[in-house]
């Protein structure tokens, strides 16, 4: 779940990169700084799932606080993702990195120490806008870092380094959550961050370079604003709507969202005209492929993190299982997505929608395994029920999120693929938290607002969480429906000539993969 690369740090890399003379051991260093940044990003947009409801239970919250701090993080993470990368071009990279890691550093104390779910939600908010800060320089950080030669070794790390968060997210937080160090409970999963963060902005002072763009782009707030009202005046009646028994000005907000959605469209159309700075370039999407790929990657991702959303509740409220236990059982997904992740990676290359069509009808089987577990097993389901349906779904995340984004990329002429790699990425954050709102409705109007000490709360937890995962089922069979309108190959078009302002789509390549790694938590 929970952060991307956007496209000005790799269009200019090569014009910004340092004298040889910068290769030195230092800059292995600054390597391993912002991969730590990358990695508590991507822990942290996972830490929470499995603690939600010790933080609900602690703060005395209502489910909407559980919704909030998942989707608030994504969802802050969107709208900040590509404006965090073009404010480290114009003010430089090392200044917006310790900006951001600083931020996120005080953001996880903020959410360890608060005692309502406004602060919580609060502090997830900025968290997830912070992570836009930092997270786009670690990209620029290799690109202008090191050599193109030693990209691969460079991108190899960052990939097993995200993939490892992806792995000890869930399991961090259910062990802290259970191990209650110091008598902080579920706070410990927000104050781990704050050692670390101290340790990521020492060694990025004395091992960073300061580099900008010689480009200095320009920042389209207009944009940023109305994106994040669009954004907000949709998820806001989404997460609400259920406890505050829909009055009527919710569903004029979410009429208005529509609207601000269509301001902004029209906004990127004439900033784009102008001078090129829109957030969205609108020539994107002359592209079928482009348009039916967000569409692709909005539903994938809106049923990943909606799916476990579900089953953490179902296990520990439902189940009365520990916080441990779900982790424990959560690792099965990761791990089933390590298992197929290589196959897809050397095969997907010249059958890219294949695998996606692939990958998402295997997600369906899974999902379709666990309703029939939960169906018919109810309160008496066991460990191995969950952690095998569980480990389908994974192996068939395995099989597309390696290719995914660069299949949808692969019309996409290589001057662009940068661009198309941070919208792309942006709109992986929007279905996360567009899933879980969507899903929050269902499940918790279902289950009910009393789920502590009702005899019949296995019972309930049961039917509601075999009729929530639908959703699930749904977007993953449209996702295979739909793949077949994506490109035969992940290559985008090759360009006329490659010149240090127009990289490689391949240059353009490895984020987009590393990417996918992060959120597939």
């Amino acid at each position: 779940m929970s952060s991307s690369t956007p496209p000005e740090p790799v269009a200019d890399a090569t014009a910004v990169a340092p004298p040889p003379t910068a290769a030195s051991r230092r800059r292995w260093i600054a390597l391993g700084v912002v991969l730590l940044a990358a990695f508590l990003d991507n822990v942290d947009a996972t830490i929470v799932t499995v603690a939600l409801p010790a933080i609900q239970q602690d703060l005395h919250a209502e489910f909407a606080t559980a919704q909030w701090t998942l989707a608030g993080y994504a969802l802050a993470f969107a709208v900040f993702l590509i404006t965090g990368g073009r404010l480290g071009d114009i003010y430089g990279r090392k200044r917006l990195f310790i900006t951001g890691v600083l931020g996120f550093t005080l953001a996880s104390t903020v959410c360890g120490l608060a005692t309502t779910p406004g602060v919580l939600v609060g502090g997830r908010l900025l968290q997830g806008l912070t992570a836009a800060l930092m997270v786009p320089q670690v990209m620029s950080v290799i690109m202008t870092m090191f050599d193109q030669k030693e990209w691969v070794v460079a991108f190899s790390l960052m990939g097993a380094v995200l993939g490892l968060g992806g792995v000890s997210g869930p399991l961090l937080g259910g062990v802290l959550t259970d191990l209650d160090l110091f008598g902080l409970g579920w706070r410990s999963i927000f104050f781990v961050n704050i050692p670390f963060g101290i340790l990521a902005i020492a060694l990025a002072a004395w091992t960073m370079p300061e580099s900008k763009s010689d480009q200095s782009p320009r920042l389209d707030i207009t944009g940023v604003i109305l994106v994040t009202l669009a954004s907000l005046g949709l998820m806001y009646p989404l997460v609400q709507g259920r406890e505050q028994g829909w009055p009527g000005w919710m569903f004029v907000l979410a009429a208005a969202s529509v609207l601000l959605f269509g301001a902004f469209g029209l906004h990127q159309k004439r900033r784009h005209r102008r001078d090129g700075s829109a957030l969205v370039p609108p020539t994107l999407f002359h592209h079928r492929s482009f348009r039916v790929g967000v569409v692709v990657v909005m539903l994938a991702f809106s049923g990943i993190t909606s799916f476990f959303l579900v089953l953490t509740y179902h296990m520990q409220l439902g189940l009365d299982w520990s916080a441990l236990r779900t982790a424990l059982v959560t690792v099965a997904f990761p791990v089933g997505i390590m298992a197929t992740f290589q196959i897809a990676w050397r095969k997907g290359t010249a059958n890219g929608r294949t695998f996606v069509a692939l990958g998402t009808s295997v997600m369906t089987l899974g999902t379709l395994a666990m309703i029939l577990a939960v169906s018919t097993q109810g309160a008496g389901i066991d460990w191995y029920h969950v952690a095998g349906a569980e480990l389908i779904v994974g192996l068939g995340m395995g099989l597309c999120s390696p290719i995914l984004t660069n299949v949808v990329l692969g019309d996409i002429p290589p001057q662009d693929a940068g661009a198309g790699s941070g919208v792309v990425n942006a709109v992986i954050q929007f279905g996360t938290a567009a899933g879980i709102a969507i899903v929050g409705v269902i499940f918790f109007s279902l289950t009910g607002s009393e789920v502590t000490g009702a005899a019949d709360r296995a019972d309930r937890f049961s039917d509601a969480t075999s009729v929530t995962l639908w959703y699930n089922v749904a977007v993953f069979a449209l996702v295979a429906l739909l793949s077949p309108l994506l490109p035969a190959s992940k290559t985008p078009q090759a360009a006329p000539e490659e010149t240090p302002e127009q990289p490689s789509a391949q240059t353009a390549a490895p984020a987009a993969k590393d990417r996918l790694l992060l959120d597939t938590a």
